[in-house]
């Protein structure tokens, strides 16, 4: 039996004293709040920390778990040759605690961004999905599987 595999990820929706939001503008995806792929030996949290610090340069704090998140669609990376397998995602409501806003080898801006403006800036469908979930703010952790190749695609949503 082949092992499955998963890539696993944290994304980090930082929000600061002012209401801003924190939002990266990557080479492939535009701009999105910051987070990535959990590495080996890693755990959650400590992995959007470090993603959101690579990308922007901030330092954050973890508040609370917004939302988990499958993309059950298989695709082709950005090279048209490499099959991106499925991808299980956690979003994490995040503040500042310090740090510099930079740029980084992933990021070709980084700003803070109020937060009813934030959706202007998205343009990928799961990001704003994801982002949308966080605006609801109910306190209950959203659960939602999609697909985003060819079209993005909600396949199941729930809270848990």
């Amino acid at each position: 039996m082949a092992m499955p595999t998963h890539i696993v990820a944290a994304g980090g929706i930082v929000e600061d004293e002012a209401g801003n939001i924190l939002l990266v503008k990557t080479k492939h995806g535009g701009w999105v709040f910051p987070g990535g792929q959990v590495e080996v030996g890693e755990n959650l949290m400590d992995a959007v920390c470090r993603e959101v610090k690579e990308e922007s340069g901030i330092d954050i704090e973890v508040t609370r778990l917004i939302g988990i998140y499958s993309n059950t669609g298989i695709h082709k990376w950005y090279d048209g040759v490499t099959d991106v397998p499925t991808k299980v995602m956690m979003d994490f409501a995040c503040v500042p605690i310090g740090g510099e806003l930079c740029t980084s080898e992933e990021t070709s801006d980084s700003r803070w961004v109020q937060k009813e403006l934030v959706l202007d800036y998205i343009s990928a469908p799961a990001y704003r999905t994801r982002f949308q979930k966080y605006l609801e703010g109910s306190g209950v952790v959203a659960y939602m599987e999609y697909v985003t190749h060819p079209e993005f695609s909600v396949k199941l949503d729930q809270k848990v």
